[in-house]
């Protein structure tokens, strides 16, 4: 089954940071292919439960067929912005949360999906093809401007601006339909190809990250962590490029730091509310396992800890 190929990045040392109590309550808000929670479950006793979290409809398909007979999980359709409706019950008992940011190998790998400017599929790039607009949809009718807007901030394309413009003029001639169509469009106009990545990388990035709301939904899913987590537990976060590792680091030491207060206001020590504490530094794939799988090269991993 071709959903077997994609391989979980850093799944040990993940792992060994999330499961601190094996009769806890486990939240995994991007179940992808299972490969996270399955090495969950087996540090889980009879007592445990986890919850798989996926907006990705055949994520959701693979999870019931894979775990059909496992009592201890269950799955929930939706994002994991919304995670706290999938434990509404387990505000403030939650032992640990898992959020691998990465797109799976089959999302990326199926061309029918939309994600891949190397092979050819309908231009979709949607988790959830059920809801939103698709990347041509938003390729073919967002202004200019915009378009250069999204490529500069979410692919950090050093020539976002010179993209935009030929795609819009191309557009004007014959709407994008394809992925390799955008691809080709894209790579005649960047000027200078960094060495070992194809030139559409950053802007089929970029359009991912917009279409989805993929900053948005990190930054709420971090704020709800906060509110799920019982005292002790983890919040364990796997990020695959600057922006979201930005996010998740300031995130985490503004939690650590507690609530800006405003310059002179007599308060002491003890009446700032320290919500996280960061556990260890950030992890990185070794040499062994970027060698076995290349998309774990750019993995950042980031463990926090609820206070009590």
């Amino acid at each position: 089954m071709s959903q077997e190929l994609h391989r979980s990045v850093l799944l040990r040392e993940a792992v060994d940071a999330l499961v601190t109590d094996p009769g806890g309550f486990y939240i995994d808000g991007t179940f992808g292919r299972g490969g996270h929670s399955a090495a969950i479950l087996e540090r889980l006793n009879e007592d445990g439960r986890l919850v798989g979290v996926d907006k990705d409809p055949q994520a959701i398909a693979y999870a019931r067929e894979r775990f059909a007979n496992e009592k201890r999980f269950s799955i929930w359709h939706g994002s994991f912005a919304d995670m706290d409706m999938a434990a509404a019950d387990r505000a403030g008992q939650v032992t640990g949360i898992l959020l691998d940011l990465g797109v799976s190998s089959p999302q990326l790998d199926q061309a029918e999906r939309g994600f891949s400017f190397m092979q050819d599929g309908p231009l979709d790039m949607r988790m959830d093809t059920s809801r939103g607009i698709s990347a041509a949809e938003w390729v073919n009718t967002e202004a200019e401007a915009e378009l250069a807007r999204v490529f500069k901030e979410y692919g950090e394309e050093r020539f976002a601006r010179r993209m935009a413009g030929a795609i819009v003029r191309r557009r004007a001639e014959k709407p994008f339909e394809r992925t390799l169509d955008l691809a080709e469009v894209v790579k005649a106009a960047n000027p200078a190809w960094e060495k070992g990545k194809h030139p559409a990388t950053r802007v089929f990035q970029a359009i991912r990250i917009h279409v989805n709301g993929e900053l948005d939904d990190l930054q709420q899913a971090l704020d709800k962590s906060v509110q799920l987590l019982a005292p002790g537990g983890r919040l364990v976060v796997i990020s695959f490029h600057s922006l979201e590792d930005r996010i998740v680091k300031r995130f985490i030491r503004d939690k650590e730091r507690g609530p800006k207060l405003p310059r002179g206001l007599p308060v002491m020590d003890s009446q700032i509310v320290k919500t996280l504490r960061s556990v260890g530094k950030a992890v990185k794939a070794d040499t062994v396992e970027v060698d076995e799988n290349l998309r774990s090269r750019s993995a950042v991993m980031r463990v926090a800890e609820k206070l009590g």
